[in-house]
């Protein structure tokens, strides 16, 4: 299975790849008024934040959404920056402390129980992300927990139906990509805690 054709995964990196072009353009735009002497104005600033932004989210989104074929990996270093572009200045703060690269769909399910942890977390926190002995680990902690149950039961129980949101698509998605893996997903929730290990 894991060398099936994951349809859903290249549509998800062709619409990143896609939507990658335009923005560094907007983004080359911006950078070229500021060379020309255009004065500092709020609405450029504005412009160039959200264009960073946006950037961020589609390089995490392409490794979460986007096809990972077998064999493929990614560098640590890669998977560092694309975390700290994303979560900079944001109330919820990520410690990605694996040290190697690391394949490609491990990083993608790895991705995708971030933004269940970041679902859980809608007030901030902390989520501190490890690999050891092959066993990956998601830790977050936060004085307030949002968790809705039926969403988080479908991390572990393939059987297990709720109402699926755009909003919280990734926990429709985890299963399956855990499954292509062979690997078993495990969940612990506590009154200020919640963690997901594969």
């Amino acid at each position: 299975m894991y060398g099936e054709m994951d349809l859903d995964g290249l549509i998800g990196s062709r619409i990143c790849h896609d939507l990658i072009s335009p923005l560094g353009a907007i983004g080359n735009g911006v950078e070229l008024l500021s060379m020309a002497g255009l004065p500092d104005i709020p609405e450029l600033t504005l412009i160039s934040e959200s264009v960073d932004n946006a950037n961020a989210r589609i390089r995490f989104f392409r490794i979460a959404f986007g096809a990972a074929q077998e064999g493929s990996r990614i560098g640590h270093s890669e998977l560092r920056s694309v975390l700290a572009d994303l979560y900079r200045g944001n109330r919820l703060i990520v410690e990605w402390r694996v040290q190697q690269d690391v394949d490609r769909a491990e990083a993608k399910l790895a991705f995708l129980a971030l933004q269940c942890l970041e679902s859980a977390l809608p007030w901030g926190g902390r989520v501190k992300v490890t690999l050891t002995d092959d066993r990956w680990n998601l830790f977050s902690t936060a004085d307030r927990l949002k968790v809705d149950v039926p969403l988080w039961e479908m991390l572990t129980n393939p059987r297990s139906v709720a109402p699926v949101q755009p909003s919280n698509v990734h926990f429709a998605l985890i299963h399956p990509a855990a499954s292509k893996l062979g690997r078993r997903v495990a969940t612990s929730i506590g009154d200020t805690s919640v963690s997901i290990s594969f």
